[in-house]
C-alpha cells in the first residue's frame, strides 16, 4: 500500500451547534480536504437543520429524535442512533480507513461496531475529561479512552491528565483559527448587528460559550457587577448556548443573582444566544474586550478567535491557556477570584493596555492553523493505516 496515498476519512461529531469540539471537526475536515483526502463529516443533528456554514466536503447528518428519560437514556439513545445510521447507510460498503470520533457518543459507537466486526479501527479526540456524577456517564467516558486504537489531544496539559489518570498516551495534535473568517478588518457587518443586539454601550466585554458552570459565567457575572460600579455604561455580551447537558439549576441561579445584582438583560447584559456563524466574527470585533474566565475547556477556540479579530483577552491563568498565552499576551486572571477578573476587566479596556495585548497576543496565530493540524493527523492516522 502506498504510504502517501490519500486517506478516506469519516469524522464524528455530537451535534450540527457551534461547539468548540463541533467546530473543530468542521475547520479540520476542511483543511484535511483541501489536502487531498476524501473526507465526510458525520453529526447528531437533533432539529433537522444541519450546520449553519456550507462545507467544501461531503457531510451526513444522522437523525437525533426526542429522548424521554435523564441524561443517561440520552446518551444510551444518541450513540444507538449512531450504531443504526451506519448499519443501515455505510458500513457494507468499507468506505473509509479512519474513524475518528471527537465525542465520548460517537466513540461508543464506533468502538460497538469496531468489536463487531465492522470496522477495523477506531479514532478518538479527548478534548478534555469530564468530573460526571452518573456512573454510566463516566463508564461511558472511560471506555472512551480505555477503548480506541488511537488516542489524540489538542493541549498538552490534558495530554498529560489522560496518561497520569488512564495510563494512555494520546498523540498531540493542535487546534486552529481560520484568518479567512476571523479578522480585525471590518466588513461593514459590525453595525448592524450591534443594531440588531442592542450593543450600545461602552465599553463592551464579550464572551462567548453560553451560561453553564465550566465558563464560570456566575462568577464573570458578579465581577461585571463590580465593573458597572465603575463604568455604568459596560455591556457585558454572553454569546451562544447549545450544549448537550441541561444546566437549568446553574442557570436559574444565574439568574437570580442578575435579579439581586439589579444588573438589566437587554441593558446592561446582553443575551443573544447562539451567534450565526456568519455573524461570529463580526461579533468579536463589536466588542472591546474578549473575557474568558472559564475554569476547565480542552483548548479554548474562542480565544484563537477573538485573538485573529484583534481584541484582547482575559482569560484563566491556568492550562491549557497557559500553555499558549503569557502574561504579555493576555490578562491571566485566577478564575475563582472576583476582585481580580473585576480589576482585570477594567485594566484590559485602557486603551494603552489592550494596545499592548493585542499587538503581543498576534504572533500566536501562525502557530496554530488549521493546515498544520491536518498534517498532524494524517501523520498519526498512518500508524493505523500504513
Amino acid at each position: 500500500m502506498n504510504p502517501d496515498r490519500p486517506l478516506r476519512i469519516a469524522l464524528f461529531t455530537y451535534s450540527t451547534k457551534p461547539r468548540g469540539s463541533v467546530i473543530h471537526t468542521l475547520e479540520l475536515a476542511e483543511a484535511l480536504h483541501q489536502q487531498g483526502h476524501f473526507v465526510c463529516v458525520y453529526a447528531l443533528d437533533k432539529d433537522g437543520q444541519g450546520f449553519d456554514r456550507d462545507l467544501s466536503c461531503p457531510h451526513d447528518l444522522i437523525p437525533s429524535l426526542p429522548v424521554q428519560g435523564d441524561i443517561d437514556d440520552l446518551i444510551r439513545q444518541r450513540i444507538q442512533e449512531v450504531v443504526n445510521f451506519l448499519n443501515d447507510k455505510h458500513l457494507r460498503e468499507n468506505l473509509y480507513d479512519i474513524y475518528h470520533a471527537q465525542d465520548c457518543m460517537t466513540a461508543n459507537a464506533l468502538i460497538l461496531l469496531r468489536d463487531q466486526g465492522k470496522i477495523s479501527s477506531v479514532v478518538r479526540t479527548i478534548h478534555h475529561v469530564e468530573a460526571y456524577n452518573s456512573p454510566y456517564l463516566r463508564e461511558c467516558q472511560d471506555r472512551s479512552i480505555y477503548q480506541p486504537d488511537l488516542c489524540l489531544c489538542v493541549s498538552q496539559y490534558w495530554q498529560q491528565e489522560v496518561q497520569q489518570h488512564y495510563q494512555i498516551v494520546p498523540d498531540r495534535v493542535l487546534n486552529g483559527v481560520n484568518g479567512d473568517r476571523f479578522s480585525p478588518i471590518s466588513t461593514g457587518c459590525e453595525s448592524p448587528l450591534k443594531q440588531s443586539l442592542g450593543i450600545q454601550g461602552s465599553p463592551i466585554y464579550l464572551t462567548v460559550g453560553g451560561i453553564e458552570p465550566r465558563k464560570n459565567s456566575i462568577i464573570l457575572l458578579k465581577a461585571f457587577s463590580q465593573v458597572l460600579t465603575r463604568q455604568p455604561q459596560a455591556q457585558l455580551v454572553i454569546a451562544g448556548g447549545a450544549t448537550l447537558f441541561d444546566y437549568q439549576s446553574y442557570r436559574d441561579e444565574f439568574f437570580a443573582l442578575v435579579q439581586q445584582l439589579g444588573i438589566e438583560v437587554g441593558r446592561s447584559l446582553i443575551l443573544p444566544g447562539v451567534i450565526a456563524d456568519a455573524d461570529l466574527p463580526a461579533l468579536y470585533r463589536s466588542a472591546d474586550a474578549f473575557v474568558f474566565p472559564s475554569t476547565k475547556e480542552g483548548w479554548g477556540l474562542v480565544v484563537l478567535e477573538a485573538i485573529a479579530c484583534g481584541l484582547p483577552v482575559l482569560t484563566a491563568n491556568r492550562p491549557p491557556f497557559t500553555e499558549f498565552l503569557t502574561t504579555e499576551q493576555a490578562m491571566l486572571v485566577d478564575p475563582e477570584d472576583v476582585g481580580a477578573i473585576a480589576q482585570g476587566m477594567l485594566e484590559i479596556t485602557n486603551p494603552t493596555n489592550a494596545s499592548r495585548l493585542v499587538q503581543a497576543s498576534q504572533p500566536i496565530l501562525a502557530q496554530y492553523t488549521w493546515e498544520t493540524a491536518a498534517r498532524l493527523h494524517i501523520t498519526a492516522y498512518r500508524k493505523l493505516v500504513p
